[in-house]
């Protein structure tokens, strides 16, 4: 009868199945290039759909019939989360994965390479020479040391780190640092993805329509983490002081400013800043982006009324440009009344009667007679569309794209490695580098002529010792 080999525990084939079967699939440069790829696609995907937007929009833009590219419809979108790409369970599991492979194959691959690159490896048999790509065999005296001292101060002059045993035999190396810039590389990667999910489940992002004068708390979010609960300001506002365009000659919009203040709880100013297109307002990590504009209310007078401040609505213009309205009483029981447009923030708005008629052309602080009343425009109040972002992330980010760009120039060192041999009259030399070929090649050739220089030498200086 045969033994039956003992079966192996639950925990030890677990770990022989995590060694030999998944670690190798893990750590495989095939996945992460795909992974890498998927990451990509998915990236430009949320770049190209419109993120963090209302069922209405993609409604407007994405319609079932006739659908984009031919499947592509708002509902697609909403399943799969398109609308939201970098906040789904599923790409956030494909930053995890390949981040966890780019771990395994530091810990099993780069680590124990550059381990073993930090090894003293001594030749101790002529025969390791032939193996190499570059070596050569030398003439010298028996039990002369003074080759070997040479070939020392040659290395050393060249930038290498020399290490000698026994005094016949040298193992030199340099550009260690080259085996450090791929661990580099990839610890800067898995920075980069622990910064986006990070970024992901605790930043928000906000959007603020606020009139001029307004003072408002971020509350309309339309896109948050999880965990961005303790990223939104609850101890400070903003006020908008002022906000105003610059139109160019031609009556084009140049630039549209904001003014604001940061007020804390008892409405004291803690910061402020005049933003536009590119240039936002930070403030505890929450940053206020410049994006939009619009048209608030009108402020007018009817004869020597108080004065007025009318709210204005964005009329539909079927995409011939953007133009506010608002209606103006003239009689005391809303009986009759005007409509007033207005287009920019230039100043100058239209007057209509009920018929739809136009009745004036005016300016800010102009005066017009109307259904039998003085109208005064004073002022066409502006707002200023803002997006508020935070993203604790972002720092993280920036590190991991240092930390890559580090380990790229890094890696352009090549790691070059030298080994002499001295046995009896023979003097052997070889090296080997991972990159960068024929320069050392050319390297390897001047050192071989210095030896040969100083073989000479050495004959020379016996020659004229024995005459």
């Amino acid at each position: 009868m045969t033994e039956e080999s003992p079966k192996k525990s639950p925990l030890k084939a677990f770990t022989s199945f995590i060694r030999k079967e998944f670690l190798p699939v893990l750590t495989d440069l095939r996945l992460a290039i795909i992974l890498l790829l998927i990451i990509a696609g998915f990236s430009i995907i949320g770049t190209v759909i419109e993120q963090g937007q209302s069922v209405a929009f993609y409604q407007e833009n994405y319609p079932e019939s006739p659908a984009l590219f031919g499947f592509l419809t708002w509902k697609v979108i909403i399943i799969l989360g398109l609308d939201h790409v970098y906040r789904t369970w599923w790409f956030l599991s494909l930053l995890i994965l390949f981040g966890t492979s780019l771990t395994a194959c530091t810990f099993t691959r780069q680590l124990p390479a550059l381990k073993a690159a930090r090894r003293w490896k001594f030749f101790d048999k002529p025969r390791r020479f032939q193996k190499l790509a570059l070596s050569a065999e030398f003439d010298v005296e028996k039990d002369d040391s003074t080759s070997i001292q040479n070939l020392t101060e040659i290395l050393q002059k060249r930038r290498y780190k020399v290490f000698q045993e026994d005094n016949n035999k040298i193992y030199a190396r340099k550009g260690i640092v080259g085996k450090l810039g791929p661990i580099v590389v990839h610890i800067g990667i898995v920075v980069i993805l622990l910064g986006s999910i990070l970024g992901a489940m605790t930043g928000f992002m906000a959007q603020e329509i606020v009139a001029s004068g307004d003072t408002f708390r971020v509350k309309n979010i339309i896109d948050a983490g999880p965990w961005s609960i303790s990223q939104v300001p609850k101890d400070w506002s903003v006020k908008v002081n002022r906000f105003w365009i610059d139109y160019t000659s031609t009556g084009d919009i140049d630039q549209f400013y904001s003014d604001l203040s940061v007020l804390d709880e008892d409405g004291k100013e803690v910061d402020k800043d005049t933003i536009y297109v590119n240039h936002p307002l930070r403030h505890k990590g929450v940053t206020l982006y410049q994006t939009d504009w619009g048209i608030a209310a009108v402020k007018v007078r009817v004869n020597k009324s108080p004065i007025f401040q009318l709210p204005t609505a964005l009329l539909d213009t079927g995409g011939k440009g953007r133009l506010w309205g608002t209606w103006i009483p003239t009689k005391p029981d809303l009986s009759e009344g005007v409509s007033l447009l207005a287009r920019d923030l230039q100043g100058t708005v239209l007057i209509y009667d009920a018929g739809g008629k136009l009745v004036s052309t005016v300016r800010e602080g102009m005066s017009v007679e109307v259904n039998g009343v003085t109208l005064k425009i004073l002022e066409v109040v502006g707002s200023t569309g803002l997006q508020i972002k935070a993203d604790p992330g972002i720092p993280v980010v920036y590190s991991g794209f240092a930390l890559l760009m580090l380990g790229v120039v890094m890696s352009y060192f090549s790691h070059s490695q030298v080994w002499v041999l001295q046995k009896e009259a023979n003097l052997y030399v070889g090296g080997k580098t991972n990159r960068a070929q024929v320069a050392f090649e050319g390297e390897m050739v001047e050192i071989f002529e210095q030896i040969n220089s100083q073989s000479k030498g050495e004959a020379e200086k016996s020659l004229v010792s024995t005459v």
